[in-house]
């Protein structure tokens, strides 16, 4: 336990002078009158720490109500302009609850609001100004971790503050008690707490890394680099490289973390082991390169993956893991990313996808498979292979998991041998693209932890590579090349497996449904065969439709390119996207939408409103109207437009009948649903920012849920360097 300094004494007998002064002059107001005092106590022994810990008054109300004080380490300390700083993030060091010299502690203690304050910030110092005590909560209960006393009374403080001898005995005690209040960390339980940490180091390394130069880790960019099919160049690609190398490190982290707490309970965690805890081959790899003590000697980030390591040893992992769970896993990507670089999550677009949404596409794609195509048991026949090639964290391949899980539940002759065809969903059918490696591993540990909630785990020994273990079908890749070329070999052997994987896909899976959100808003310039993705979809747009000046460059319009590309290789199929809603009206895209109504029997789109451009986030009757992507921390949500699609290929031949619906207020542009480039009139509907556009025919019966506010995750606005 260190010591108290001169400094730290000299800081109490301070405090004791002014919280004397106060009180002579008679006119002080029992508690707030002393919070000069107090704060300069806090701040003198703080001052003597390393890291030094800063002593905040009145922090803002985060839930839990408005704490008196709050204690922050100098790593929360933010660098950057005022638009960067941070905002709501917790004290790492606990909160601070003050009253008057008349009350106890203890019963100050046992009050409801000391009982929130634990609850979200997990450590409290609670003061009378004579008295310090350090809680924690156990068992939903406060348990006392250490507590100093000055005086009995009030009566019998005052008299003390008059006795320099009295003071002399208590100064050191004091300083040593404070001294370990503020080195005391809050043990973290909920998996925000945990992102906004993980988020904090990240973007200390972000700073470390803008001037560093990386030479030591070129050959690891380079075979980045050729895997990805992505060239970091220009401020824009070395700025993607740069938060590859820190989310690689972070998730990395993170990942063998929650792997090895669930498999060896109880054992200290060594992030410099982590890499073998990791069980996906390519990032043990990518890992192992950045965390390698020449990489780290090069990178400066030792330390702050130290500190990362010992935050972790803080979780409480019973508490963690129970909030974890589920749909709560997704708090360590979009949180993280706005909390650890804003400018670039607004850069790729990473948004929340309600989960209604996912859950309703999944649910429209699960009906269309039955009445469409002829499938009984919809997404959960064995026949129906799923991709979504913008996978980020995964939602729609849980949501699609969860669908098979429930139908097969249902089924009269469920058994316990059925549970494998679970696990033979995730291992083959349920298929995701991802070009970041950050929500990559997210995605492996939802589809596993869901897996584990069927009582299903992937074995230890992929019956097909014996040396491996079994893994998702979640593959780090880039979703829109190499789907009729045969890329070059890469060096790194993880990324080569990987790679032949993603590949095997590409020409040879028999995927039948392809869903998702590859939304996106181009910026940048394309890789060869990204471009001549839409050559199809700008043929004739001058000479047929005398349309010359056109935008077809955002992603998601490649995304569909694929996707109605492989369902017309496939003979049948269903594609189905959330995405910027331009392609409906625009007449840039009046191909597109001819293709469109070529290659499908049966196309829906729900038209979701909420372009800033045409509607004003405005309602007809003038009320505000967010868009479906909003959130409590983001009222207005994305700026563009969207829809979900519908496109539903049946391969019964005959003579083409597809007619599009598109429901939900629309404005008046033509969609080249005839050759004059006019559309039929259709009643104006407004779509609701918290209602379905439209519900399923009533012979579906299955109902969108509401929109409510809840946990979402997914979308993603991809620049040119990103390619999702």
């Amino acid at each position: 336990m260190p010591a108290s300094t001169p400094n730290a004494e000299t800081a109490v007998q301070t405090y004791f002078a002014e919280v004397r002064a106060v009180h002579a002059t008679g006119a002080g107001v029992a508690e707030t009158s002393y919070y000069p005092a107090l704060f300069g106590l806090l701040g003198g022994i703080g001052a003597t720490l390393k890291p030094r810990v800063h002593a905040v008054n009145h922090l803002s109300n985060l839930g839990a109500g408005i704490p008196d004080g709050g204690f922050f380490d100098a790593g929360q300390l933010q660098r950057g302009q005022e638009q960067d700083v941070l905002r709501g993030q917790l004290p790492s060091r606990g909160a601070l609850e003050v009253k008057s010299p008349a009350e106890q502690v203890a019963d100050i203690a046992t009050g409801t609001q000391v009982a929130r304050y634990l609850d979200l910030y997990g450590l409290v110092l609670v003061t009378n100004l004579r008295a310090f005590a350090l809680y924690t909560r156990e068992n939903g209960q406060p348990k006392l971790l250490e507590h100093l006393e000055l005086a009995p009374n009030a009566a019998a403080f005052w008299t003390l503050l008059r006795d320099q001898g009295a003071q002399a005995q208590h100064a050191a005690p004091l300083a040593e008690f404070l001294t370990r209040a503020l080195q005391t960390g809050a043990p973290l339980r909920t998996p925000e707490s945990v992102a906004w940490f993980l988020a904090s180091y990240a973007r200390e390394a972000k700073h470390r890394l803008s001037h560093t130069p990386l030479h030591a880790i070129a050959p690891l960019k380079n075979a980045l680099s050729e895997a990805l099919d992505l060239k970091f160049e220009d401020e824009q690609g070395e700025r993607f490289f740069r938060s590859t190398l820190i989310q690689t490190l972070w998730y990395g982290l993170f990942s063998a973390w929650v792997l090895h707490t669930a498999q060896q309970p109880g054992v200290p965690f060594n992030w410099r082991a982590a890499a073998w805890e990791l069980h996906l081959p390519v990032m043990q790899r990518l890992f192992g390169e950045l965390a390698s003590p020449s990489a780290q000697h090069s990178l400066n980030l030792t330390d702050l993956l130290d500190r990362t390591a010992a935050t972790l040893a803080r979780v409480d992992v019973d508490s963690f893991t129970q909030k974890f769970q589920g749909d709560a896993v997704q708090y360590f990507y979009e949180p993280f990313l706005a909390a650890y670089d804003p400018e670039l999550r607004k850069q790729f677009g990473v948004w929340y996808t309600p989960t209604e949404v996912v859950q309703y596409m999944v649910e429209r794609v699960d009906t269309a498979l039955r009445e469409g195509l002829n499938l009984p048991l919809g997404l959960a026949d064995p026949s129906v292979y799923v991709l979504d090639p913008a996978t980020g964290t995964g939602s729609y391949l849980t949501a699609t998991l969860d669908r098979i899980w429930r139908t097969l539940r249902a089924q009269p002759d469920f058994d316990d041998a059925t549970l494998d065809d679970l696990r033979a969903a995730v291992r083959e059918r349920l298929i995701g693209f991802e070009i970041m490696p950050a929500p990559y591993v997210i995605a492996h540990l939802r589809l596993s932890q869901q897996l584990a909630q069927y009582g299903v785990t992937l074995r230890p020994s992929d019956p097909d590579h014996p040396t491996r273990p079994e893994r998702a079908a979640v593959y780090l890749t880039n979703a829109l090349t190499n789907w009729h070329t045969i890329p070059e070999p890469l060096s790194m052997p993880e990324l080569q497996a990987e790679q032949d994987a993603a590949q095997h896909v590409k020409k040879s899976a028999p995927i039948l449904v392809i869903l998702g959100n590859p939304y996106s808003a181009f910026n940048g310039t394309s890789q060869t065969e990204e471009g001549d993705l839409i050559a199809d979809y700008k043929h004739g747009l001058v000479t047929e439709w005398g349309i010359r000046k056109f935008n077809l460059d955002d992603l998601y319009v490649r995304f569909y390119r694929i996707a109605e590309r492989k369902v017309a290789q496939g003979g049948r199929g269903i594609v189905s996207f959330i995405s910027p809603s331009s392609y409906l009206n625009d007449p840039s895209f009046v191909v597109m939408r001819r293709k469109l109504l070529t290659e499908f029997d049966h196309l829906t789109f729900d038209n979701l409103n909420g372009d800033s451009r045409e509607t004003g986030k405005r309602t007809p009757d003038g009320q505000p109207d967010p868009s479906i992507f909003s959130t409590p921390s983001n009222r207005a949500g994305i700026r563009s437009g969207t829809a979900v699609s519908l496109l539903v290929k049946t391969g019964q031949g005959g003579p083409h009948r597809a007619v599009p619906r598109i429901l939900g207020r629309r404005q008046g542009h033509p969609t080249a649903a005839s050759p004059s480039g006019r559309r039929p009139r259709v009643p104006a509907r407004r779509a609701h920012p918290h209602q379905p556009p439209h519900l399923p025919p009533r012979n579906q019966q299955r109902r969108l849920p509401e929109l409510a506010e809840s946990n979402r995750t997914g979308p993603r606005k991809l620049s040119g360097i990103c390619r999702r």
